[in-house]
């Protein structure tokens, strides 16, 4: 059996510590950085609607797109309650319009909706459906349509969309509810008429 010099023994101990902190960052995940952007909707005179997810109680809480580590590209959006981070989906239904849902871990359904200043609650729905993209907008009271958007904090705008990754009806299930598409915020695409 052989032995290590004691001179390389106390260079070897004395690295040890860093090589260890190296080794030991290297393998840990780092938090990402994250930039909450606003969900809103926007009225036809210009004016931003809160989008916000209502329980039961009526009680409101935010409704929020994610960007991690500057992806911009394809963003979560999740309804905050009480620190805890919710996933909005597009909901399987018969209805006319889609129902867009805040889901909670033990399966209770939050609505999402747009406030108005008079104190209305506006439904948001995915109303209509090209390709894998279901455009989700809010209903007023007279069945007219408003744009729902993501706001950054440096006044960027992304649209909010359904996004079907499966041809089947039922793309998930989350906590028990069948789901018809994830709710992402994504780049503005220009379209021409």
């Amino acid at each position: 059996m052989q032995f290590l010099p004691p001179s390389c023994v106390g260079r070897i101990l004395r690295f040890a510590p860093v090589s260890f902190l190296l080794l030991f960052s290297a393998s840990t995940p780092c938090a990402a950085a994250e930039t909450i952007w606003h969900i809103k909707a926007v009225h036809p005179e210009g004016r931003l609607l809160d989008v916000k997810a209502l329980d039961a109680d009526g009680r409101v809480y935010d409704v929020k797109a994610i960007e991690v580590d500057g992806n911009r590209h394809i963003m979560d959006i999740k309804a905050i309650k009480n620190g805890e981070r919710l996933p909005v989906k597009v909901i399987v239904s018969d209805e006319k319009y889609a129902p867009v849902k805040a889901i909670a871990p033990d399966g209770t359904i939050l609505d999402i909706k747009a406030l108005t200043s008079k104190g209305e609650k506006l439904d948001v729905k995915g109303v209509a459906r090209n390709g894998s993209i279901i455009h989700i907008k809010v209903v007023n009271t007279d069945g007219k349509l408003y744009g729902v958007k993501a706001l950054s904090p440096t006044g960027q705008l992304h649209d909010v969309k359904g996004v079907k990754m499966l041809a089947n009806e039922i793309e998930a299930k989350v906590a028990g509810v069948s789901v018809a598409a994830h709710v992402k915020a994504l780049p503005q695409v220009e379209t021409r008429e």
